[in-house]
């Protein structure tokens, strides 16, 4: 079985290491890394050398490192455990001998460079990974937020993507080559940031310049509303209801279905800002309103389209793990049978229905899928009707027969 050596470099053209990982060097034959990391080091390489390329997708080159009966010494981008090879090495390999050699990664050098507490500093890596990582900590307001980027989620998508939510209480510190003598540093704004034209490999420390305060449960009155149609929102005591019952915490993806507009998607991510959520709603003026109550609550995140359920192709999507389900379009049973087909294994499905017909119509439409009404309350609000909240779960064996709730 192979052994890893794993060594951190920065972009210096000339990479400058101890007299330990010279001689390493010397005494190796098999050599691996990235491209860019090829071209930094080629000239220290000995005479004799085998070079295994890291490219996605990295499993082929797991499996020639198999055949390697031999130390192999792989080159990285700054602190190989931090975000890096390293990390995926040992999980793949769990029980090969691994030393690593390394050096400050971008984000240290960046902080160093703009005299940053780093110390303090939450890190969302966008490198290959979901735009959550990076939702979760602008919607909890972190004070300083390191961001690593890919070619998709460059410095100028960040910025423009934060723009659109009225995220501008940032100011923004670019690092774009750090550690080497082309790097350049940058202090933008959110503005300046989604114009950018950044050179790769680059990264960012957002450091937080106004508080923006959140609270759960907001009025309904402070959303945007339907024109001539104030009523037509979740009252926040059954928004808030239903949030419970979705239980988000745990939750990977939500389907809001029948946003109108978006107060269920706004508060759930909000609540949950791990949250990768999903929208759709027929009327077209909710485009503009789920866009403005974004800017409004400052939230990213959400991804919305205005389309006709029935029609829409939900493989889309992936799959959820959470749904709610604001409006039907009269056609309850055959919505309920073709999200009950999308919904994973325990997860859960919640619905708010208006009247008599409507709790009826429901748990009839639930008996005809794999799915159980595990819980229910009726609530009214004010002046307005009384709501029923359900709950229904799916269970985790797909093999379970339909049964009768308890409620």
């Amino acid at each position: 079985m192979c052994s890893f050596y794993i060594i951190g470099i920065s972009d210096e053209s000339k990479p400058a290491f101890s007299d330990e990982v010279k001689q390493l060097l010397s005494d190796s034959h098999t050599f691996s890394g990235g491209h860019r990391h090829y071209e930094l080091v080629k000239e220290l390489l000995p005479k004799q050398y085998k070079w295994l390329e890291l490219v996605v997708p990295l499993s082929d080159t797991f499996e020639k490192y198999k055949t390697v009966n031999d130390r192999i010494i792989v080159f990285a981008s700054g602190d190989p455990l931090f975000f890096g090879i390293g990390n995926t090495i040992k999980r793949e390999f769990p029980d090969a001998a691994m030393q690593v050699y390394p050096t400050f990664y971008s984000l240290q050098m960046l902080a160093h460079r703009c005299h940053l507490p780093y110390g303090n500093m939450v890190v969302s890596s966008l490198t290959g990974r979901p735009w959550s990582n990076l939702d979760k900590e602008l919607i909890r307001g972190s004070e300083l937020i390191g961001v690593l980027t890919d070619k998709r989620k460059t410095p100028a998508v960040i910025g423009q993507r934060m723009k659109a939510v009225g995220l501008t209480n940032y100011t923004v510190y670019l690092g774009e080559r750090i550690g080497g003598e082309r790097e350049k540093v940058r202090n933008l704004s959110i503005d300046e940031l989604a114009q950018s034209n950044a050179v790769m490999p680059n990264c960012l420390i957002l450091q937080k310049t106004q508080h923006f305060n959140r609270s759960i449960g907001i009025p309904e009155s402070e959303f945007h509303h339907l024109q001539g149609r104030p009523k037509m929102i979740t009252k926040r005591s059954i928004r808030l209801m239903s949030l419970s019952m979705l239980q988000l915490n745990e939750a990977k993806v939500c389907w809001d279905i029948g946003f109108c507009t978006g107060s269920i998607s706004v508060e759930a991510k909000q609540l949950a800002p791990h949250l990768d959520m999903f929208s759709i709603e027929k009327r077209e003026e909710s485009r503009q309103l789920m866009q403005m109550n974004q800017y409004k609550y400052r939230m990213p995140g959400i991804t919305s389209v205005i389309a006709d359920f029935y029609e829409y192709d939900l493989s889309n999507w992936p799959a959820p793990d959470r749904v709610f389900i604001g409006g039907h379009g009269g056609r309850l049973a055959e919505m309920v049978e073709q999200l009950s087909k999308h919904l994973l294994p325990g997860g859960i499905m919640v619905f708010n229905a208006v009247s008599k017909e409507a709790v009826d119509a429901f748990q009839e439409a639930i008996k005809m899928t794999s799915l159980q009404i595990t819980d229910k309350m009726l609530l009214q609000q004010d002046a307005h009707n009384p709501v029923t909240v359900f709950q229904a779960t799916k269970p985790l064996s797909q093999n379970t027969e339909h049964s009768e709730s308890t409620f």
